[in-house]
């Protein structure tokens, strides 16, 4: 698992940002020779940049849902122009009959950006599914999905593969009070690890209400409760600091030791 992203909302640059890093979500997994990417935040491009010098020409996309901060880097994903690449890309958020191709092809185009989807040349797929779905698709790789909590809908993963678990639980809010998602706790149960939203602390929640973020503290709690092994605090926000991630990765690790603050460029192997 690589992190090519890990920031919230707006890529941020700048000297108190560089240790955790300033891209948005992007995270790839290796399953055997199988690379996954999940969301295409600005920390899209570093990664094909890297995985094209690999020589990987198959690839499979994952959306998390369609706001901008996790699609901003899908227009600069260098493998779509190339026609010796293979780039499947799946999408199961949209619940007004929006399809993955239209979702994509609505996005690069003017006014948004200056070219169509056209001068993609790769061999492209668009593969829908619904929230719920488990994803069977790719050999020896099994993908449960689940909804998420945040505004226009957001999809949930849970990836098992040669009996490691990773959940990836981005853009989701916790209600008041603590009470457990149900859907949330369905795809975490027993992980390995899980990658959680931890935009905001528990005091800044209350100003942001609605917002479709959650907490590292609420993450703690979902973790204690089932029984992962690690969680990873994503989403971070554009104003939060190095510093200010450093303490919250120390106050985590104090609570449960298997939380820490992701930060771009990490690597893990599961196996």
């Amino acid at each position: 698992m690589r992190f090519w992203g890990v920031r919230g909302s707006l890529p941020v640059s700048g000297p108190e940002f560089h240790r955790y890093g300033g891209n948005t979500f992007c995270v790839e997994i290796q399953c055997g020779e199988q690379r996954l990417l999940f969301d295409a935040g600005s920390g899209l491009l570093p990664a094909s940049k890297a995985l094209l010098a690999e020589g990987i020409t198959n690839y499979n996309l994952f959306f998390s849902h369609c706001h901008y901060d996790h699609i901003i880097g899908l227009p600069y994903f260098i493998p779509i122009y190339s026609p010796d690449a293979d780039v499947t890309m799946w999408a199961g958020h949209m619940t007004n009959g929006m399809t993955t191709r239209q979702m994509v092809s609505e996005f690069i185009q003017p006014p948004w950006f200056p070219i169509r989807i056209d001068a993609c040349r790769a061999n492209m797929k668009f593969m829908d599914f619904k929230m719920g779905d488990k994803i069977d698709a790719l050999p020896g790789i099994g993908i449960r999905t689940g909804k998420l909590d945040h505004p226009g809908n957001a999809v949930g993963y849970r990836i098992e593969y040669q009996g490691r678990t990773i959940a990836i639980i981005t853009d989701t809010e916790h209600e008041p009070g603590g009470n457990l998602d149900p859907n949330v706790m369905a795809l975490i149960e027993g992980v390995d690890i899980f990658l959680y939203d931890s935009m905001y602390t528990d005091d800044e929640m209350a100003r942001h209400r609605g917002f479709g973020h959650s907490s590292w503290q609420h993450a703690l709690k979902l973790a204690k409760a089932s029984g992962a092994k690690k969680v990873g605090f994503v989403h971070h926000s554009p104003y939060r600091t190095d510093a200010e991630l450093d303490m919250i990765d120390r106050n985590a690790r104090k609570i449960f030791p298997g939380a820490f603050a992701v930060r771009e460029g990490d690597q893990f192997d599961l196996i």
